[in-house]
């Protein structure tokens, strides 16, 4: 049987940590800034961690089981 594909979009978008926690980016930051507040766009730079709920559907997509 072959090997499993890493999933081109999730490796992308998040990043292991050595707990194995997964790191990810906000969204919304990409266009349409002018109508966010400076606030919102600052909160939006700091990244987060996929919630646990979803943290093993997108460990399987990146590959670890």
């Amino acid at each position: 049987m072959p090997k499993m594909k890493t999933h081109s979009a999730s490796k992308k978008r998040f990043r292991s940590t050595a707990t194995g926690l997964i790191k990810r980016t906000k969204c919304n930051k990409n266009h349409i800034l002018t109508k966010k507040n400076r606030k919102r766009k600052r909160n939006l730079r700091h990244g987060g961690y996929v919630s646990p709920t979803v943290q093993k559907t997108v460990a399987s997509m990146l590959g670890n089981h």
